[in-house]
Order: C-alpha cells, then structure tokens, then sequence
C-alpha cells in the first residue's frame, strides 16, 4: 500500500492525538528508514532518541530472536535470567544505585520515582515530607503523577485536578534552589538536559549543587534519564559528567534499541522501602525486553559510547557552520538542537523530510536531533548538508 493509502487507513481508526506526518514507514536499517512509496530517509530522530543502536541492529534482533524461542513473558512472580542480567549490567555503570526495578516506558519509570520518593519518607517517619521540588520547561510523562511533575501548563490543562505536592523552580537558578530546599522537601526531580524544552542544559555544577542540598536536609535526588541515558550524551548517563549520583534515577527511551522498556534505579536503602504489594508491573523486565536491553549494553561496553563523544562533535561543529536562519546550536553527545531566529522549526522538519532527512521540532525555533549512537561520520555530514539546505528553503 502507498503512504497516502496507510495514512488515510490510520486517520479512520486511530486516536488522532499526534501531529503524524504524512509518511508510512515500513522498514528500517541503521541510520536510514524507509517509506512505503520506497523513499529512502536519514533518520536523525531515532524514534525520538529509542532507536539508540539503529534500525534492525543485528546483535538485537539475535538477542530477541534466541529470547523468543525460549520465553517471551512470566511475569514477576517468577525469576527470569534476562532481567537479572541487565539488572547486573546496569547498576555495574553506578557507583550507588545498585537496584533495578523494570516497568515498559519513561512516563511508568516516572510514576515508580516518585512513588518510591513519597514512600522513601514514610517509611522513614517523615510523612509530612511530600513535596517534591520540579523545574519549569520539565517534561517526565503524561500519566497523572509524571504529568503533575511536568513543567509544561499546555500539557496539563484540561486535566486537572492533579495530585498535589509538586512545586517549580526555575531549571539552573541556583537561589531559587537554595531558597527551596529545606526540612520539608521530599524530593527534587529533574532531566540532566532538559529534552523537551528544546536541549536545555543547566549551567554546570548545578547538578552538584542540587546533589549538596538534598544531602544537607535529608531530601531524595531524583533523576529523570528516560531521553539522556543509555550513551545518549557520550557517557552511561548525563549525570556522569558532572561527577555526582543521584539517590534515585529513570531510563527507558533507548534502553532496548526501539523495544518498549523503562527502569528505575535506586539506592539499597531507597530500594528496599518498595516491598511486596507496594509497586509493580505486569509486563516490566518480560525476557523479550530485557534480553535485547542486554544486547544494547554489550554493544555500549563495545566502545560505542566512547564513540557517542567524537560524534557529537562533529554533529556540533555540522550544526555550528549552517548560518543563515540557524542561529547557533546545544546539546551533549547527540543529543543535539538545531537554534533558529525565526518561527520557522516545522517547516525546517517538512523541508528536510521532503530531502529525505528526518528530524523533530521543538517548539517554533529549535530542531531537535537525536540520530542512532551508531551514526557514520558520512552520514552526519550528510544530515548537516540536507539540514542547511531545509533551512534556507524553509
């Protein structure tokens, strides 16, 4: 069937809650993505930072494939030797956090964190301890608790009320932090980057600063991983670069190379307030999952995340020589924006799509990329020409 027949076929049957675009796509293979007119893409959106080791990856498709032929699903009330494994890979990449609990996406990764956080200071005798410290421009889920903890009115309105208990803060203002912080706080919950705030970094050793204040009045660091993680900036997680450990952490987005997946790491003594009855997850940590999760962390450990550096830095330099409407550029590994002076990022994205180049807008003036850490050097070349070239027929 052709793209206009799929898309047509979709809008008569599905939620029409996304800005879709007029495009089917029906195959994939590293960095390119292909329609089902047969146009061929360069996909530096990655399924929105999931597809962290490329369309198809060989090592992945084994690992579910081999899975497969033994067990797809159990459930949690018996052990499953996938889950234990990544749960062994994961917290071997922490100083601290040293448990792992599996649930199926970012926004249910979310939801656990704050529930651990909430629970963490009741079982500690500090019940009255609920408030949870949040930042502007945030984004952490669309289910009711991660949505009340999003920085974002637009997404929140119209779906009110929404538990309380979450206060915002202007992301990277040290005296509004300071001034915040005190013996009530249960927690303060942030992204290293802000992600959908158009690749917002904080300025640097503001994650430290956060770190020293929950230490000096006893409140959790919680941190929202979901779209830095898993090599995304060029470390493990972003919060590595700053030389710091939160007490608790989220992942999910490219955890499993595409396949659905989310986890919440914790320390030992915040973990264990989570005890039977408390928190679960039917399909979390299912073999099928976890085992193409442990594909993707061999495939890190390979040297692909040393890799993520040196290709972030030649993106950042393909994005820094565009000129014209492209007023500068942000962004960590490759997890990167594309800076415009003018309202113009959707028509930026239509350009390049109509090049053969996929990318996301956020917002009216950024460009957000985030390609497969296995990207070429050809091919992130290729993306900044096609880019410079949407951007002046924009």
């Amino acid at each position: 069937m052709t793209n206009q027949e799929l898309v047509q076929r979709a809008q008569s049957v599905l939620f029409q809650n996304y800005r879709t675009q007029p495009v089917a796509l029906v195959r994939g293979e590293g960095s390119w993505v292909f329609d089902a007119d047969g146009k061929r893409y360069l996909d530096f959106i990655g399924g929105i930072a999931t597809v962290s080791v490329g369309h198809a990856n060989p090592r992945v498709r084994d690992a579910l494939m081999e899975q497969a032929r033994l067990l797809w699903h159990a459930s949690n009330l018996y052990v499953t030797e996938p889950q234990i494994r990544l749960a062994e890979k994961l917290t071997a990449q922490s100083r601290t956090l040293k448990r792992a609990f599996f649930c199926n996406s970012g926004t249910e990764a979310n939801e656990a964190m704050i529930k651990l956080a909430r629970h963490y200071q009741v079982v500690n005798g500090r019940p009255d301890r609920i408030e949870i410290l949040c930042f502007h421009n945030s984004f952490h889920g669309r289910t009711m608790g991660s949505l009340a903890a999003t920085g974002q009115p637009k997404y929140q309105q119209g779906f009110g009320p929404l538990p309380q208990g979450f206060r915002f803060l202007d992301y990277g203002n040290v005296e509004q932090l300071q001034a915040a912080v005190s013996g009530q706080t249960c927690a303060v919950m942030l992204e290293p980057i802000q992600g959908e705030a158009g690749v917002m970094p904080p300025p640097r050793g503001y994650l430290a600063k956060v770190r020293e204040l929950c230490d000096k009045h006893g409140a959790l660091m919680l941190l929202d991983e979901v779209q830095t993680g898993m090599g995304r900036t060029g470390a493990y997680f972003a919060h590595q670069h700053e030389r710091i450990e939160p007490d608790a952490m989220t992942l999910a987005k490219g955890i499993a190379g595409g396949v659905p997946l989310g986890a919440l790491l914790a320390r030992e003594d915040v973990a264990k307030v989570f005890t039977p009855g408390t928190h679960a997850s039917t399909f979390g940590g299912n073999p099928l999952a976890t085992a193409a999760a442990c594909a993707v962390m061999d495939l890190l450990s390979e040297g692909l995340v040393e890799r993520v550096q040196r290709a972030g830095e030649r993106l950042s330099r393909g994005l820094a020589s565009i000129g014209g409407r492209a007023s500068g550029e942000r962004g960590l590994g490759l997890l990167r924006a594309l800076l415009l002076s003018e309202d113009v990022a959707p028509k930026v994205v239509a350009k390049a799509r109509d090049l053969g180049l996929l990318v996301n807008a956020v917002g009216d003036r950024v460009v957000r990329l985030a390609p497969p850490l296995t990207v070429s050097d050809q091919e992130i070349d290729r993306a900044a020409e096609l880019l410079k070239e949407a951007v002046a027929n924009a």
